[in-house]
Protein backbone atom coordinates (compact mmCIF):
# COMPACT_ATOMS: atom_id res chain seq x y z
CA UNK A 1 0.00 0.00 0.00
CA UNK A 2 1.24 3.49 -0.77
CA UNK A 3 0.81 6.63 2.00
CA UNK A 4 -1.64 8.33 -0.76
CA UNK A 5 -4.22 5.20 0.14
CA UNK A 6 -4.57 5.19 3.86
CA UNK A 7 -3.23 9.22 4.74
CA UNK A 8 -5.55 11.08 6.72
CA UNK A 9 -6.95 14.09 3.87
CA UNK A 10 -8.56 16.59 5.87
CA UNK A 11 -5.45 17.24 7.46
CA UNK A 12 -5.61 21.13 9.68
CA UNK A 13 -3.34 23.75 8.51
CA UNK A 14 -3.09 26.90 11.39
CA UNK A 15 -0.70 30.11 11.08
CA UNK A 16 2.47 30.37 12.72
CA UNK A 17 1.09 33.47 14.42
CA UNK A 18 -1.91 31.72 15.69
CA UNK A 19 -1.90 31.40 19.89
CA UNK A 20 -0.99 27.96 21.21
CA UNK A 21 -4.52 28.01 22.96
CA UNK A 22 -5.92 28.27 19.37
CA UNK A 23 -3.86 25.47 18.41
CA UNK A 24 -5.21 23.37 21.65
CA UNK A 25 -9.27 23.85 21.17
CA UNK A 26 -9.41 22.94 17.54
CA UNK A 27 -7.16 19.66 18.78
CA UNK A 28 -9.99 19.05 21.50
CA UNK A 29 -13.01 19.93 18.92
CA UNK A 30 -11.15 17.68 16.17
CA UNK A 31 -9.71 14.81 18.22
CA UNK A 32 -5.83 15.56 16.48
CA UNK A 33 -2.85 15.22 17.64
CA UNK A 34 -0.95 17.59 15.48
CA UNK A 35 -1.65 21.11 13.18
CA UNK A 36 0.42 21.37 9.84
CA UNK A 37 1.82 24.99 9.70
CA UNK A 38 0.93 26.48 6.82
CA UNK A 39 3.30 28.43 4.96
CA UNK A 40 3.94 32.05 4.40
CA UNK A 41 4.36 31.96 0.48
CA UNK A 42 5.30 29.59 -1.70
CA UNK A 43 8.95 29.31 -1.11
CA UNK A 44 8.60 28.82 2.59
CA UNK A 45 8.52 25.38 4.11
CA UNK A 46 5.59 23.55 6.24
CA UNK A 47 5.89 22.96 9.84
CA UNK A 48 3.85 21.24 12.38
CA UNK A 49 2.78 21.17 16.19
CA UNK A 50 1.98 18.45 17.64
CA UNK A 51 0.36 17.95 21.61
CA UNK A 52 3.97 16.99 22.77
CA UNK A 53 5.16 19.97 21.91
CA UNK A 54 2.63 22.02 23.49
CA UNK A 55 2.85 19.06 26.92
CA UNK A 56 6.44 19.80 26.84
CA UNK A 57 6.85 23.40 25.57
CA UNK A 58 4.14 25.03 27.08
CA UNK A 59 2.01 22.68 29.64
CA UNK A 60 4.84 21.43 31.67
CA UNK A 61 6.24 24.77 32.19
CA UNK A 62 3.22 26.28 33.58
CA UNK A 63 3.66 28.86 30.50
CA UNK A 64 0.41 31.01 29.59
CA UNK A 65 -1.25 29.51 26.15
CA UNK A 66 -3.09 32.57 25.76
CA UNK A 67 0.65 34.86 25.16
CA UNK A 68 2.75 32.15 23.05
CA UNK A 69 1.81 31.89 19.52
CA UNK A 70 2.51 28.57 17.46
CA UNK A 71 6.06 29.48 15.60
CA UNK A 72 7.52 29.13 19.03
CA UNK A 73 7.32 25.71 19.59
CA UNK A 74 6.30 24.29 16.53
CA UNK A 75 8.99 22.65 14.27
CA UNK A 76 9.99 24.14 10.90
CA UNK A 77 10.63 22.84 8.58
CA UNK A 78 9.45 19.31 9.09
CA UNK A 79 9.76 15.95 7.93
CA UNK A 80 7.35 15.75 4.98
CA UNK A 81 6.39 12.10 3.31
CA UNK A 82 6.10 11.26 -0.73
CA UNK A 83 2.46 9.69 -1.31
CA UNK A 84 3.33 7.28 -3.54
CA UNK A 85 6.13 6.25 -0.49
CA UNK A 86 5.01 2.81 0.74
CA UNK A 87 3.53 2.89 3.84
CA UNK A 88 6.51 0.17 5.52
CA UNK A 89 9.18 2.66 4.75
CA UNK A 90 6.80 5.82 6.02
CA UNK A 91 6.21 3.65 9.21
CA UNK A 92 10.34 3.81 9.04
CA UNK A 93 10.73 7.48 8.59
CA UNK A 94 8.40 7.97 11.32
CA UNK A 95 9.98 5.61 13.71
CA UNK A 96 13.53 6.74 12.69
CA UNK A 97 13.19 10.43 13.02
CA UNK A 98 10.97 9.98 16.21
CA UNK A 99 7.85 11.32 15.29
CA UNK A 100 4.23 9.88 14.84
CA UNK A 101 2.82 11.94 12.30
CA UNK A 102 4.04 14.12 9.11
CA UNK A 103 2.14 16.36 6.35
CA UNK A 104 1.95 14.18 3.01
CA UNK A 105 2.97 16.65 0.24
CA UNK A 106 3.63 16.70 -3.42
CA UNK A 107 3.80 20.17 -4.64
CA UNK A 108 1.01 21.08 -2.16
CA UNK A 109 -0.44 19.67 0.90
CA UNK A 110 -1.99 16.71 0.50
CA UNK A 111 -2.87 15.21 3.70
CA UNK A 112 -1.02 13.84 6.87
CA UNK A 113 -0.09 10.71 7.50
CA UNK A 114 0.41 9.43 11.28
CA UNK A 115 1.24 5.79 13.57
CA UNK A 116 -3.13 5.48 13.56
CA UNK A 117 -3.64 5.73 9.80
CA UNK A 118 -0.50 2.79 9.87
CA UNK A 119 -2.83 0.53 12.50
CA UNK A 120 -5.95 1.43 11.92
CA UNK A 121 -5.93 1.48 7.78
CA UNK A 122 -2.88 -0.58 6.70
CA UNK A 123 -2.98 -4.25 5.31
CA UNK A 124 0.71 -4.94 7.05
CA UNK A 125 -1.92 -7.86 8.91
CA UNK A 126 -3.53 -9.14 6.00
CA UNK A 127 -0.70 -8.75 3.51
CA UNK A 128 2.26 -8.61 5.26
CA UNK A 129 5.28 -7.19 3.15
CA UNK A 130 7.85 -10.09 3.97
CA UNK A 131 5.37 -12.74 2.60
CA UNK A 132 4.90 -10.63 -0.45
CA UNK A 133 8.32 -10.63 -1.26
CA UNK A 134 8.66 -14.46 -0.70
CA UNK A 135 6.52 -14.55 -3.09
CA UNK A 136 8.54 -12.48 -5.73
CA UNK A 137 11.55 -14.00 -5.36
CA UNK A 138 9.93 -17.97 -5.49
CA UNK A 139 8.80 -16.53 -9.22
CA UNK A 140 11.98 -14.43 -9.95
CA UNK A 141 13.41 -17.67 -9.13
CA UNK A 142 11.59 -19.61 -11.49
CA UNK A 143 11.54 -17.51 -14.33
CA UNK A 144 15.72 -16.92 -13.66
CA UNK A 145 15.54 -20.79 -14.16
CA UNK A 146 13.52 -21.09 -17.21
CA UNK A 147 15.44 -18.51 -19.20
CA UNK A 148 18.46 -19.77 -18.44
CA UNK A 149 17.15 -23.25 -19.49
CA UNK A 150 16.25 -21.68 -22.66
CA UNK A 151 18.73 -19.42 -23.23
CA UNK A 152 21.81 -20.56 -21.71
CA UNK A 153 23.40 -19.82 -18.62
CA UNK A 154 25.72 -17.77 -19.99
CA UNK A 155 23.30 -15.86 -21.83
CA UNK A 156 23.26 -12.27 -20.73
CA UNK A 157 19.52 -12.61 -20.03
CA UNK A 158 20.44 -15.58 -17.73
CA UNK A 159 22.49 -13.17 -16.00
CA UNK A 160 19.74 -10.61 -16.33
CA UNK A 161 17.44 -12.80 -14.85
CA UNK A 162 19.78 -13.62 -11.74
CA UNK A 163 20.34 -10.04 -11.44
CA UNK A 164 16.61 -9.62 -11.00
CA UNK A 165 16.28 -12.17 -8.23
CA UNK A 166 19.06 -10.67 -6.04
CA UNK A 167 17.37 -7.38 -6.33
CA UNK A 168 14.46 -8.47 -4.75
CA UNK A 169 16.04 -10.61 -1.92
CA UNK A 170 18.06 -6.90 -1.17
CA UNK A 171 14.89 -5.48 -0.90
CA UNK A 172 13.59 -8.25 1.58
CA UNK A 173 16.46 -7.79 3.90
CA UNK A 174 16.50 -4.16 4.33
CA UNK A 175 12.62 -4.50 4.72
CA UNK A 176 13.44 -7.13 7.69
CA UNK A 177 16.74 -5.30 8.78
CA UNK A 178 18.66 -8.38 7.96
CA UNK A 179 22.20 -9.35 6.69
CA UNK A 180 22.24 -11.11 3.48
CA UNK A 181 24.95 -13.99 3.44
CA UNK A 182 24.66 -14.97 -0.26
CA UNK A 183 22.16 -14.32 -2.74
CA UNK A 184 21.13 -16.11 -5.67
CA UNK A 185 22.77 -14.27 -8.10
CA UNK A 186 26.38 -14.64 -6.21
CA UNK A 187 25.14 -18.85 -6.41
CA UNK A 188 24.56 -18.77 -9.68
CA UNK A 189 28.05 -16.68 -10.21
CA UNK A 190 29.88 -19.49 -8.48
CA UNK A 191 28.34 -21.92 -10.86
CA UNK A 192 28.48 -20.70 -13.97
CA UNK A 193 32.07 -18.05 -13.81
CA UNK A 194 32.44 -18.25 -16.92
CA UNK A 195 28.94 -16.09 -17.17
CA UNK A 196 30.52 -13.45 -15.23
CA UNK A 197 33.74 -13.35 -17.16
CA UNK A 198 31.15 -12.82 -20.40
CA UNK A 199 29.39 -10.15 -18.38
CA UNK A 200 32.41 -8.30 -17.94
CA UNK A 201 33.73 -8.69 -20.86
CA UNK A 202 30.32 -7.04 -22.13
CA UNK A 203 30.86 -4.32 -20.38
CA UNK A 204 34.44 -3.66 -21.16
CA UNK A 205 33.21 -3.40 -24.86
CA UNK A 206 30.87 -0.66 -24.35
Amino acid sequence: MKVAEIMTQDAICIPGSAKVAFAVKIMRQRGLRALIVDRRHDEDAYGIVTDTDIIEKVAAFGLDPNKMRVYQIMTKPCIVVNPDLGVEYAARLLIRTGIRCAPVIQEKLLGIISFTDILEKSNFVEQPKEVILEREIEKAVEEARRICQEKGHTSSDCITAWHAVEEIQIEAAHQQAKKLEKTFFEEYCEDYPEAMEAMYDNWCSG
